[in-house]
């Protein structure tokens, strides 16, 4: 091949990217759909006739590659937190002064504010300025890879514009579907007799995880960058402002909404202005993000479970409509939790029909008055669960009918209690409720649990329903033609069914002890039930007082727990499971009262790290019983420091703390092995 016909195609990618970038990014185009066809053409002849010149950041790889089987998973170096949520600007103003009361600094913060746009949250890695991979946000932690899905996203540069960026550099950002581009997309499916989409993010979410990205590449997704999650070898702005600006430059699209503000004034403006204009915008918000700008502040504020503290969500009021009351079910929970839950006259709101509302428990019932037959207010609280917001009595009938508990389970028909002091009604039959324990399978193979990808809750339905399974233990034994004979699945989909359950095996204590299901033993209750013991066994044989000395776990939670490992039947479904093939790697013990020799110290990790992921630092700490923390304080035991660490440093230094490099901290891990 000639230096000649390398140059041209280095121009005619040059070319193709840059028409892209007008298109897609700045709408507006300088040439004809006609003479960008033209280009895309030479271009494709070039790379079919010379495959030695392909490159993944070619525009011709937008169009779609190869139908994947199923999607890898990706775990995310930095967790995408959540966002706390607001929902008046009281509520903001409470969050502004908290933060300043945090840095014991009554001078006013400075915010970026942006439209919170109903997407998809996607990360995107780019190497030496090419786009390598791209993963859904997932838990927080692991997420999909969409790579070839994200490839056809026309706003998405595949390399990136202009000079001056890191080796490595993974920006965040929201994938979201435009009004009109929805509205042609549901004209096209139901011209063609096909199911159309509820709402945009739908669109969007399912556009996204398709298996075959031709299918992804007719879809009309756009993307915004809010954030850039880590870097490598390469300086960035030191705050959320000027790092907009400069991914800007790179050729990624930044919502052109977004403003700089100063204090709760200035979110509240931001608030009441992009809320009188929400109806025009090109594409559907649900509220507004504020986060603080300057990311040493962004530091120093730190994190709380998952979600910063230096962010909060301020959401719209949820959308509301009348219907009516048609009847009162009760359905059953995994703990037995018994739920009224209305059938309603189908309603929309809030994007989607509605035909089912929590009424959450028979106190909320008695509080709202509420009575079947009754004209109900509907909304979809936090534009999620529908619920009834209230009845209005002036409209009920005269045959309105009260609620009432029933006595006896309407599945298994034990008894129901309802204990003194609790809001709860549950369900005395435990497992032997047919409705809890298909639930408790539901919990067990959940993401956070043992994580079956594939098995989600209609085949959870159709396997118990069919009797193939009838607790944890029996997903452990399905063979490939108990799952291909059921509706809807076939050959292919068991056998991915079944490698993904051999898959789940390998798994780990928290997660284990998460999927058991235990009440009122949530993810982080799990994990610290295993950091601090270390051993399943220990658990099982812990006395109250054993289990009232770990972090987080009071005297109704130690209850449940010893509850559960008394009860026979739990200890014979866990062997079960381990002789199946679960297991997990050990955690490591050390010798003392709490079995673990980094318990009750803090541990800090900033800069970039060689050898380690974060993540995988911070897993082995907390393995070794240490809490690691986002922010350094006089609580702080240890900062571990890798390259180009920052403020962290500077402030551990100051108030003489231990710093460790990476080399120590090998040091230090080896001598626990």
């Amino acid at each position: 091949m000639t230096s000649e016909l390398l140059k041209r195609v280095e121009a005619l990618r040059q070319q193709l990217h840059q028409h892209n970038h007008q298109y897609y990014v700045l709408d507006d185009p300088v040439i004809s759909d006609a003479e960008y066809d033209q280009l895309f053409r030479d271009l494709l002849k070039i790379e079919q006739e010379y495959p030695e010149v392909f490159s993944v950041d070619s525009p011709t790889q937008r169009v779609g590659a190869k139908p994947l089987s199923q999607f890898n998973r990706v775990e995310h170096k930095i967790p995408m937190l959540s966002l706390g949520n607001a929902f008046s600007e009281d509520e903001v103003s409470v969050f502004d002064k908290r933060l300043r009361d945090r840095l014991k600094d009554d001078s006013i913060i400075e915010y970026v504010a942006e439209p919170k746009l109903d997407g998809l949250a996607v990360s995107l890695m780019y190497e030496k300025g090419v786009l390598v991979q791209a993963a859904t946000r997932g838990d927080g932690a692991t997420g999909e890879d969409i790579t070839q899905n994200i490839r056809t996203v026309g706003s998405i540069p595949l390399k990136l514009t202009g000079k001056g960026f890191p080796e490595r550099l993974e920006v965040r950002g929201e994938v979201f579907m435009p009004l009109a581009g929805f509205k042609s997309l549901n004209d096209q499916l139901a011209a063609e007799d096909q199911k159309t989409f509820v709402n945009p993010r739908n669109a969007a979410a399912g556009s996204l995880r398709q298996l075959d990205s031709k299918i992804t590449a007719q879809r009309p997704l756009d993307m915004y960058s809010y954030a850039v999650g880590f870097t490598e070898n390469g300086a960035m702005p030191t705050n959320q402002w000027d790092s907009l600006e400069i991914l800007a430059s790179w050729g990624l699209k930044v919502c052109p909404e977004i403003k700089l503000v100063k204090g709760d004034r200035g979110c509240h403006e931001f608030y009441r202005d992009i809320g009188v204009r929400r109806s025009a915008l090109a594409y559907e918000i649900d509220g507004v993000v504020f986060k603080v700008n300057d990311f040493q502040v962004q530091e120093q504020l730190g994190f709380v479970s998952r979600a910063p503290r230096w962010a909060i969500a301020q959401k719209f009021p949820a959308e509301e409509v009348q219907t009516v009351i048609n009847d009162v079910e009760f359905q059953v929970g995994r703990t037995g939790a018994i739920t009224p839950v209305a059938r309603l006259e189908p309603v929309f709101v809030g994007g989607v029909t509605v035909s089912n509302a929590t009424l959450h428990n028979m106190d909320e019932v008695e509080r709202k008055d509420i009575h079947i037959g009754d004209v109900a207010v509907v909304r979809r609280a936090g534009d999620v669960i529908p619920e009834v917001a209230r009845v209005i009595v002036d409209k009920r009938p005269a045959d309105a009918r009260p609620v009432v508990l029933p006595e006896k389970c309407p599945i298994c028909s034990s008894e129901i209690e309802r204990v003194e002091g609790e809001a709860i009604a549950r369900c005395s039959g435990g497992l032997y409720c047919s409705a809890q324990l298909k639930e408790s399978i539901k919990h067990f193979v959940s993401r956070k649990a043992l994580d079956i990808d594939g098995l989600g809750d209609k085949l959870v339905e159709q396997l118990f329903d069919a009797a193939l399974i009838k607790n944890f233990d029996d997903i452990f034994s399905l063979n490939h033609k108990d799952i291909a004979r059921l509706e809807r699945m076939g050959d292919k989909s068991a056998t991915n069914v079944l490698q993904a359950i051999e898959d789940s095996k390998n798994t780990t204590l928290a997660r284990f002890i998460y999927a058991l299901g235990i009440r009122e033993v949530g993810e982080a209750t799990a994990k610290n039930l295993a950091n601090y013991f270390g051993d399943l066994t220990l658990i099982e044989k812990a006395s109250l007082e054993q289990l009232e000395s770990v972090d987080d776990i009071g005297p109704i939670v130690a209850e449940h727990v010893v509850r559960f490992f008394k009860e026979p039947h739990n200890i014979q479904v866990i062997e079960q499971l381990l002789d199946s093939g679960v297991k997990w790697a050990p955690l490591l013990v050390a010798e003392g009262e709490s079995g673990l020799p980094l318990e009750g110290q803090v541990y800090v990790i900033t800069g970039t790290l060689k050898e380690m992921k974060r993540s995988e630092v911070k897993e082995k700490l907390e393995s070794l019983g240490a809490k690691v923390t986002g922010s350094v304080s006089s609580k702080t035991n240890v900062l571990i420091a890798g390259e180009n660490a920052g403020s962290k440093l500077t402030k551990a230094e100051k108030l003489k703390i231990n710093i460790f490099d990476e080399n120590q901290m090998f040091e230090m891990f080896h001598t626990f092995d």
